[in-house]
């Protein structure tokens, strides 16, 4: 049985805010708890009016101590934003408190745009050019201490929080392979690279401490409802907040709309960016989640939905949950 998470980016709905986000994600996380889903990712983005998960570690915390089972972990730490000891710590921290159920998912982009980047005392010349140094800063820092070690994380040192990589290009697949470490693509918004990719991190994947094998996970956003036409307007919330993010007007996620007043090249393009997305009814979402774990051959799959609505979010994750069992008896 393939496992689904959850990806979450505390959305913050139109007119709402980030108190109510935040309450929106832990009792989310719970559902995703009770429904069976393996772990639950949280996004650090910088600068987003409509995003409530910038301090990541934090919203983990927040979402580890208010559930028992599921894993909790970033989708991702832009680590270029910050000193890889920092990390360490922040997570040995976690670690500590909630024992074997905290990952930390990588990404070397920033999160944000460029001035918000600089805001983030962020080196733009040099910091993504070390993403694969900082990552092996942080997997000695979660090692056993060393003689002589000078620098060590506490908490942290010893605890071996696993990691994971996270990409949209050809370059994540060849750092997680060389490494040894699980990869996740971000299919949910740049699927463009995803079958090359995910060939690539396979056929160069290198056995390491912490895996014996390649692990792929694959984004999928999935909008369900109990009708196709109900599926499909709810999908309008992100569609709008893609031709406003691309507009460079980010902000709250809005409500769904019957137009959403787009030019046909931006629909064009927001139609390309989430070309890996499953919308409609639980026969219609068991069908396209189908097609997608055949042609990936995923080994997880990462659910994520920008829904405005709360109730209808959580009932898009419950129809997700359904179909994967559906699925399961099929394999």
């Amino acid at each position: 049985m393939i496992p689904f998470s959850v990806l979450d980016l505390s959305p913050i709905p139109a007119g709402s805010d980030a108190g109510v986000a935040l309450r929106n994600t832990l009792d989310l996380a719970r559902h995703a708890e009770r429904l069976g889903y393996r772990r639950y990712w949280l996004a650090e983005h910088h600068n987003m009016t409509g995003i409530a998960s910038a301090a990541t570690s934090v919203v983990i915390g927040h979402v580890a101590g208010g559930t028992r089972t599921i894993r909790v972990g970033s989708g991702g730490i832009m680590l270029p934003n910050h000193a890889p000891l920092v990390i360490a710590e922040q997570f040995g921290t976690l670690a500590s408190l909630y024992p074997g159920r905290i990952d930390l998912g990588l990404g070397r982009a920033p999160g944000t745009d460029q001035t918000t980047a600089r805001a983030l005392r962020r080196d733009l010349q040099s910091s993504a050019d070390a993403f694969p140094d900082d990552v092996a800063e942080l997997q000695r820092y979660f090692a056993a201490p060393v003689e002589g070690q000078r620098v060590r994380a506490v908490p942290g040192a010893g605890l071996n929080v696993p990691l994971y990589v996270l990409g949209s290009s050809l370059f994540g697949a060849q750092m997680a392979a060389a490494m040894g470490l699980p990869f996740a693509f971000a299919s949910h918004f740049a699927p463009d690279h995803l079958l090359t990719a995910l060939r690539v991190y396979r056929s160069q994947f290198r056995p390491s401490a912490q895996l014996a094998r390649p692990h792929a996970i694959v984004g999928v956003n999935v909008f369900a409802a109990d009708a196709d036409d109900e599926a499909h307007f709810l999908f309008t919330s992100l569609k709008q907040q893609f031709v406003n993010l691309r507009r460079g007007t980010p902000g709250q996620l809005p409500p769904p709309a019957a137009e959403i007043g787009a030019t046909e090249f931006e629909l064009a393009g927001v139609a390309h960016a989430l070309a890996c997305s499953a919308v409609g009814a639980p026969g219609t979402v068991r069908a396209q989640l189908a097609s997608v774990i055949e042609q990936t051959a995923a080994d997880e799959l990462i659910v994520t939905a920008q829904i405005y609505d709360h109730a209808a979010r959580l009932r898009s994750f419950e129809i997700a949950a359904e179909v994967r069992e559906t699925l399961a008896t099929t394999q």
